[in-house]
């Protein structure tokens, strides 16, 4: 796929290369839309468009006026990309999120111009994971960017601060089709998915839901993986299994079981092998782990409310 837009985003590509045609390139952007449908690829062509007086540069990691900053983990004062905790082995307790230091970091490439391109390009993943004094930090920068773009990824509009929504010019990115979505990973060789209906399902249009949801699954043991699609029958049980799953699971890992025990749990109901559809309990107990609160907490209040 190299340096081509994404695939079943036509409206998206369209808008961003009527802006460079026209030269009213918006000092900044959101990229609204659900994870995994090829934001990240938008905003890599889109980048490339932009720094095109560099034209022959295919390697934007080490273009020296691009910048891609995505959500992160401290510990002991230091910043690891979720990457860099992966190999690092760190145990990963929350979520990761955009910090103020890298914020500031920001601040400090935009303070020198551009040394090859027209422009300096800035795109924050996860934009949705900034707090309130990241947020702020981010504020003063769009409102005074200078020779800069700065594209921000959030899965909608509503999760971030309308005060740095109203400084964006809006992109809109939308689920695909079953025939893009067929098409999409064919070509990253993962068509074993288009087999596994739970995946599918849960991936809802997102082939990057699904692949991550592919990969997700050799991360969570099979006796736990057993266990939970199938809610507890009693209170010491639910205990039980809240416990096992807020020992043996990071933070993300457990975000990813949630996304995936709905569309388990949601099937059941239908099929009435469970008599109250768990949705609610579920989406709370996404929330609340992603509000940082005690995940063993979070597993047994969503759990014994199965039961009762």
């Amino acid at each position: 796929m190299g340096n081509d837009p994404p695939i079943g985003q036509p409206t998206a590509i369209a808008l961003l290369k009527a802006a460079i045609a026209k030269n009213r390139v918006a000092p900044a952007y959101l990229f609204a839309g659900p994870d995994g449908i090829g934001r990240s690829i938008a905003a890599r062509y889109f980048v490339r468009l932009l720094l095109a007086g560099d034209r022959d540069r295919h390697d934007l990691n080490n273009h020296p006026d691009f910048l891609w900053v995505e959500p992160s983990y401290s510990y002991n004062g230091k910043i690891y990309s979720p990457k860099e905790a992966e190999e690092a082995g760190l145990k990963r307790k929350f979520a990761p999120q955009i910090r103020l230091e890298q914020i500031r970091n920001i601040t400090r490439f935009l303070s020198r111009p551009p040394l090859e391109a027209p422009r300096s390009a800035i795109v924050l993943e996860g934009a949705e994971t900034m707090g309130e004094s990241a947020a702020n930090g981010l504020l003063k920068t769009l409102e005074e960017p200078g020779r800069a773009t700065l594209i921000l990824l959030a899965p909608s509009v509503e999760s971030l601060l309308q005060t740095l929504v109203s400084r964006c010019q809006r992109i809109p990115f939308y689920r695909l089709c079953s025939e893009d979505m067929e098409r999409v990973l064919r070509q990253t060789g993962y068509e074993e998915i288009l087999h596994d209906r739970t995946i599918l399902s849960a991936a809802q249009g997102s082939p990057g839901a699904a692949i991550a949801a592919w990969k997700q699954l050799e991360n969570i043991p099979p006796e736990l993986l057993s266990k939970v699609t199938q809610l507890p029958r009693s209170i010491s049980e639910a205990m039980m299994l809240a416990r096992e799953i807020s020992s043996t699971l990071d933070i993300p890992d457990q975000l990813w079981l949630l996304d995936y025990l709905q569309q388990i749990y949601w099937q059941q109901f239908l099929q009435g092998s469970i008599r109250v559809s768990p949705l609610q309990s579920l989406e709370n107990a996404r929330h609340y782990l992603r509000s940082y609160v005690q995940p063993r907490l979070v597993w047994e209040v969503m759990l014994m409310e199965a039961v009762l």
